[in-house]
Formats: C-alpha cells, structure tokens, sequence
C-alpha cells in the first residue's frame, strides 16, 4: 500500500490503518502533493470495506505535521490562494465525515496546517512533547484548512481568537484542558497504545451506529441541518439495521454482539 511519495500506509490484521506523514527532513510540513495524496488515501478508507478505521500520524519524534510547505506557500496570490485553502478544506472535511473512527496520534509539533488536520480527526490522542498552534499569522496570513472554524468549536471563541491572533503555542497538557486533545500519554510509544485501544474499543461497536454518530454529531455544528431531525432520522435508520437487531438480541441473550454493518 506504499506507493505514495509522501504517505506510508500500513493496516494491521483488525483493520486499522496507519497513515503516516513522512516528510521527516522538512517536519512533514503538507504540500499540495501530500494533500492529494491524503485524498487518496482517504477515499480508499471510504471505499475498502477492510479498512476499519485509521490512525494518522507523522514520521518521527520532532513533528506529527509542523504546517505548510513555507516555499509553496510564499509563491501564492489571490486566486490560488482561494483555490489553495479550497483544496484542504475538501480534504479535510473528507477526514471529519467519514463514518469510520479517525484517530490523530500527535507527536511533537502540530502547526498550522498540523493542527488544523489533527483538528478534523475524530480524536487527537498527544504524546507529552507535542505542540499545537495556528501561528499564522506571523507570515501575514490566517489559517486556511478549517482552522479558523474548527479550533473555535473545540476551544470556544474567546480562546480561539486568542490562540490565532498571537501565533502562540499550547503544550500537551494544556491542550487538553481545553478539550483540543483527548487524552495525553508520556511517549510515542504509549501514544500508539492509546490509539489502538480506542480504536479497538470503537470497532467492536455497530460500524453503521458509529458512522450516523459522525453524522449528527458534525451536524451540531453546520447552521444549515437541523441537528436534532438529523438525530432522529438516523436513530430511526438505526432501527432497520441488522446490527440493531443483532445488538439488542445480544445483550438479552447475555453474550457479546457480533456486528456485521447491515
């Protein structure tokens, strides 16, 4: 599965795949390049039935993603700086919709860009060494990838337009306390653990269940759905499900369910 330029991807014998951002030598900061090959990839979790879920991370210990690629991002103006910003929030929003669980393992500095794909991911499990930030605006312009959105429905507004306007970083622990990150743990090593157990602990649940909780839970935060209808149209689809069936005839049966996603 490693055909890509910039991307190693590897998937386990449960269905999780491990997609790495592996730029090392330029902090695996994101060109246009490693954008459409993250679309790539992508598009295959939405379409590969074995892929389960997947673990996004960054090659080595220094940066999960450090942000852009400065020298292509020197080189915009006006115009494709539009179609720039275009381009990653369509493969971002692909990351935040898809039904199946995606974990961003953070390790070392997620800048700009960095944050802002770790962001879009369902979690963000850090290490203790990680490091967050839009800092943006010391090159004159503001995030592009979502950032600006997501990072106020994470933190709040206030602290939001704090963290954008200075450029300023958060360290692991802080980050957590202000519910950008999920759980924090000591090493890489342990940061990988922690991904696997959620991960484990999510696929054992009904696949079509955890795919509408994606669904309402993003409409919570998209001014043209009605959040409540979008949770009462997919309890209902829930409900016509074999794994409904499957689910609650388990649990009376007092054994464990096996889903099949129908």
């Amino acid at each position: 599965m490693n055909e890509f330029e910039n991307l190693l991807l590897d998937i386990n014998s449960t269905g999780i795949l491990f997609l790495t951002i592996n730029r090392p030598d330029k902090m695996n900061a994101l060109n246009s390049t490693t954008i459409e090959e993250i679309r790539t990839a992508i598009q295959r979790v939405y379409d590969d039935s074995t892929i389960r879920g997947v673990v996004i991370t960054g090659a080595g210990d220094k940066a999960f993603i450090a942000g852009a690629d400065i020298a292509e991002l020197a080189e915009l103006n006006e115009v494709n700086g539009r179609k720039f910003s275009e381009q990653g929030q369509e493969v971002f929003a692909l990351i935040e919709n898809c039904h199946k669980p995606v974990i961003a393992a953070v390790n070392g500095f997620a800048l700009g860009g960095g944050c802002e794909l770790a962001m879009a991911c369902h979690m963000r499990i850090a290490s203790q060494n990680a490091r967050f930030g839009q800092p943006e605006v010391n090159l004159g312009i503001i995030p592009g990838y979502g950032g600006t959105q997501r990072l106020t429905q994470l933190v709040g507004k206030g602290k939001a337009l704090e963290l954008i306007m200075t450029g300023d970083m958060l360290g692991a622990e802080e980050a957590k306390t202000l519910g950008l990150v999920n759980h924090v743990v000591p090493s890489r090593e342990a940061l990988m653990e922690k991904c696997l157990e959620l991960m484990n602990k999510i696929i054992a649940k009904g696949p079509l269940a955890i795919g509408m909780v994606v669904d309402c839970v993003n409409a919570a935060y998209d001014p043209k759905q009605d959040g409540y209808q979008v949770e009462a149209n997919s309890f209902g689809s829930c409900c016509r499900t074999g794994d409904f069936k499957e689910g609650t005839r388990a649990f009376l049966e007092k054994r464990k369910a096996k889903f099949s996603g129908n």
